[in-house]
């Protein structure tokens, strides 16, 4: 267990804290207690307990990390005798290491739990903008947080420097994690990173997150496979512009596409699946800042898409849903009167 949740990390200030076990094994408890506001005091070894004298005796906690030094026995007695509340923690990883964690699409609480195992046990954290990153001092307490986000257009961390930031970290010896949001292989670039430290011999892990292409959709009702409708979906990214050929594919394949960061070259997608005979009457959507309080929707049959996202200000990030699922969660009769034209009801679409 880790002792600043099990304590209470909100009413440590003023309290000493002492912490027993060689500096490299104690070094994250170390940090985590401090991080919380305590006086931390350290024994390294066990014949250093009998130094601490006074501070033993008004310390509000005693931490034991499992060091696998035999000395540390006596903890408990120690405690017992100061009235003093012990507790156990499982020491800090010997060697660097790097773990990719999918933060999933924003909210802490969808955050795997060996995502949140990972980042309680990390040295260092370099997060991005999107996933749960307004958290995530709270979730590596201690640690040292890098923010390495990008927006649209502005990479202010080169994608080449973050691998060489996390490399150096792990190679100084640090636990290091790289959050990402959605899952690290879904346009995370983490199939990039894992190169890096491959490459500079690094041990490196990947912990899945939930991807944004699925669950943001499912926000809203619109399930991106649904029996009868569409037996398969496309995610593919609309950050640069599609080709034609790319365009004339798609246009093609059936089911559901999804695009993730295709606003600002949506007019452009929509015209090239139309010119290459994608129905104008496919329902379509922009769901905008998926799990956050401005999460908003807006719902078009193809031809209008690009005309409603413009008059509603559509910005990233969003997802974007092209098929005839969008009809599964939305009243689509209802839309398309809004939006002109005759389009699929959705008795139709499950013909």
């Amino acid at each position: 267990m880790h002792g600043v949740a099990a304590f209470g990390s909100a009413h440590l200030r003023g309290h000493t804290v002492i912490v027993c076990g060689r500096a490299g094994a104690a070094r994250r408890a170390v940090a985590r207690y401090r991080s919380a506001g305590a006086d931390v005091l350290t024994a390294v070894v066990p014949s250093e307990l009998a130094l601490l004298g006074p501070s033993l005796r008004r310390a509000s906690l005693v931490v034991g990390v499992d060091d696998g030094d035999p000395g540390w026995d006596v903890l408990p007695a120690v405690a017992r005798e100061q009235r003093t509340l012990l507790l156990t923690e499982e020491p800090a990883a010997e060697h660097g290491h790097v773990t990719l964690v999918g933060g999933g699409p924003g909210e802490a609480d969808l955050l795997t739990v060996a995502g949140r195992r990972a980042l309680a046990a990390a040295d260092v954290v370099y997060y991005d903008r999107l996933g749960p990153g307004r958290v995530v001092a709270d979730l590596a307490p201690g640690a040292e947080l890098i923010d390495v986000g990008k927006t649209p257009g502005h990479h202010k961390v080169p994608q080449e420097t973050i691998q060489a930031m996390m490399v150096e970290s792990a190679l100084a010896g640090h636990a290091v994690v790289r959050l990402k949001g959605g899952d690290p292989f879904v346009f995370g670039r983490g199939g990039e990173e894992v190169a890096a430290c491959l490459a500079a011999e690094v041990p490196v892990t990947t912990i899945p997150g939930i991807s944004s292409s699925v669950a943001v959709p499912g926000t809203v009702g619109i399930p991106v496979t649904h029996r009868g409708v569409s037996k398969m979906f496309t995610v593919a990214s609309g950050h640069v512009p599609f080709s034609d050929d790319e365009l004339e594919h798609l246009a093609g394949l059936g089911g559901t596409l999804v695009i993730l960061m295709g606003v600002g070259t949506l007019a452009q997608t929509i015209a090239g699946l139309r010119r290459h005979g994608m129905d104008p009457a496919t329902p379509a959507a922009v769901v905008e800042r998926g799990y956050s309080a401005e999460q908003r929707s807006t719902v078009a049959r193809l031809d209008k898409l690009a005309l409603a996202a413009a008059e509603a200000k559509c910005a990233s990030p969003a997802v974007i849903v092209i098929g005839d699922v969008v009809a599964v969660g939305n009243d689509w009769k209802h839309l398309t009167a809004e939006f002109g034209g005759a389009a699929r009801s959705l008795e139709d679409v499950h013909a």
